[in-house]
């Protein structure tokens, strides 16, 4: 098994058990010297999507899933990887037990677009799911964002 690191919806442990049945939640850490932004509002069907960008400065949450090679091919399937819209990268998570390995998706497009309102509640909700402080839900749901939708 391999560890995949998520920042967006796929945070949430209930969601995360329909697209992965295969692959339980293994934990929570933080992404140093990452920070969440969003880009790609082209291709969202509702504003801009979430992804990642470097920044020394800043950290996002993630929660840490094991994941099975059946089930990160799905996961790649729905993060469109094979049209390239996603890449994935690996990344270092510190985590309470030290500092582990694992994957992420990174969008393949621009950073810049804003993300709708309903999305940033599904982020936050996802946090908020799977036990991420809450400054850090509340500081995703005071982002700013589009009032509605395309």
């Amino acid at each position: 098994m391999t560890l995949y690191a998520a920042y967006g919806p796929n945070m949430d442990p209930r969601l995360m058990s329909t697209r992965c049945p295969h692959s339980p939640l293994q934990g929570t850490g933080w992404l140093l010297g990452w920070r969440l932004t969003f880009g790609g509002e082209e291709y969202g069907w509702d504003g801009a999507i979430a992804t990642i960008v470097e920044d020394p400065l800043e950290q996002v949450f993630v929660a840490l899933y094991d994941i099975t090679e059946e089930d990160t091919a799905a996961l790649d399937e729905l993060q469109s990887v094979s049209t390239g819209l996603f890449l994935k990268t690996k990344v270092r998570i510190a985590t309470l037990v030290g500092e582990q390995l694992a994957y992420t998706y990174v969008l393949a497009a621009y950073e810049g677009g804003m993300p709708s309102a309903s999305y940033l509640g599904v982020l936050a909700d996802a946090a908020e799911a799977a036990d991420a402080p809450d400054d850090y839900v509340a500081a995703l749901r005071q982002r700013p964002c589009r009032s509605t939708g395309l």
